[in-house]
C-alpha cells in the first residue's frame, strides 16, 4: 500500500441530487498489540471507500500485521493538513462515499486528529458513527489501582513548567482521578511539578507502552515517581493521578470560635455566620446552631 495515495474525488465535488451521503466512521485503533483490532475495524479497512490515516506508514504496518487486506484508497490526515484535508473529505462524504478515520493509536479526537472533521460532518448534516476500540485513557485508568468511578482527562499538560504548574494548580482540589498523556522526555519534570503542586504523597501511576511487549505500570506517590523518572523513560506514557481528598468539615466548636472572632471585630452575628458559612462551605443553619449553643 503506498504511503500516500491521492484521492480520486476533487475538492468541492458536489453530489448528484439523488445520491445519499456517505458515512464518516471513527475507529479506535490498537494502542500497541495489533491483536486488539476489532472485527468491525478489520472489515472497515477493506470496505471503506477512503481511509484517512494520521500516519499512513503506521497504517500500512497495521494492515500487514492483520494479513495484508488492501484498503481501496488511503490519504493522510494529521495535524499539519487537517485544515485543508477536512473539506476534501467532506466532499467525498457528500458524493456518497464512506470515510474511515484512523489515528496512530486509540480513538480519533482524543488528543489526536479528528475533531475538525467530526465538527464539519455534523455541521453538514452528514452521518457519523464510531467503531469502538482500545483507549490508552481507560486502559491506564483500569490498571492504575486508583478510583475509576469518576475521572477527568486532561490530554497533554502544557510543555513549559510555569504554564504546567498553573494547570496543576487548577487540579489541586479536583476530587476526581485525573488522566493525562505525557512525552517520555518531559515526564520527570512533569511529575516533579505535580509533586510540588499536588503533594509528593498524592497517589499516582505511570503507565507506559500499554499492551506492548515492555508494558510497565509504576504506582506510588508523585514524589517517588518523579525520582524514578529521572533515570529516563521510553515509550508512550499515560499518567493517572488520584483525586484530592475532601477536607473534613470544621467541628462545631471551631465554627463557633470563628463566628465569635468576627463578632468581636465588629460584624453582626448574622453577617459573621454568613461569612463563616461561605468560607467553610458549611450550611449557614449549621454555623448558626454552632454559634448559639
Amino acid at each position: 500500500m503506498p504511503d500516500n495515495q491521492e484521492m480520486d474525488t476533487p475538492p468541492g465535488t458536489l453530489p448528484l441530487a439523488d445520491t445519499p451521503p456517505g458515512t464518516l466512521l471513527l475507529a479506535g485503533a490498537p494502542i500497541g498489540d495489533p491483536g486488539d483490532t476489532s472485527p468491525r475495524l478489520r472489515a472497515a479497512l477493506s470496505e471503506a471507500d477512503v481511509v484517512a490515516a494520521e500516519d499512513t506508514r503506521r497504517l500500512a504496518r497495521l494492515v500487514e500485521a492483520l494479513g495484508g487486506m488492501r484498503p481501496k484508497q488511503v490519504v493522510s490526515y494529521f495535524e499539519g493538513n487537517e485544515t485543508e484535508r477536512t473539506p476534501e473529505l467532506i466532499a467525498v462524504l457528500l458524493a456518497g462515499q464512506s470515510v474511515l478515520l484512523v489515528t496512530d493509536a486509540g480513538m480519533p479526537s482524543v488528543s489526536d486528529p479528528g475533531y475538525r472533521l467530526v465538527r464539519a460532518a455534523v455541521d453538514a448534516g452528514l452521518p457519523v458513527t464510531c467503531l469502538p476500540g482500545p483507549s490508552a485513557v481507560t486502559t491506564a485508568l483500569a490498571l492504575s489501582g486508583l478510583p475509576s468511578d469518576r475521572f477527568c482527562f486532561e490530554g497533554f499538560l502544557p510543555r513549559k513548567s510555569g504554564r504546567r504548574r498553573r494547570a496543576l494548580e487548577e487540579l489541586r482540589s479536583e476530587p476526581r482521578t485525573v488522566v493525562c498523556f505525557e512525552a517520555p522526555h518531559r515526564l520527570a519534570e512533569m511529575l516533579a511539578d505535580a509533586a510540588d503542586v499536588l503533594g509528593a504523597d498524592r497517589a499516582a501511576a505511570v503507565c507506559r507502552e500499554l499492551t506492548k511487549t515492555y508494558e510497565e505500570v509504576r504506582r506510588g506517590g508523585l514524589g517517588e515517581l518523579a525520582k524514578w523518572a529521572l533515570d529516563g523513560v521510553r515509550g508512550e506514557v499515560t499518567v493517572v493521578i488520584g483525586g484530592a481528598t475532601p477536607a473534613a468539615d470544621p467541628e462545631p466548636a471551631e465554627l463557633a470560635a470563628a463566628v465569635a472572632g468576627l463578632v468581636e471585630s465588629g460584624l453582626s452575628r448574622r453577617d459573621a455566620v454568613s461569612q463563616v458559612a461561605e468560607q467553610t462551605g458549611v450550611a449557614r443553619r449549621l454555623v448558626y446552631e454552632a454559634a448559639t449553643h
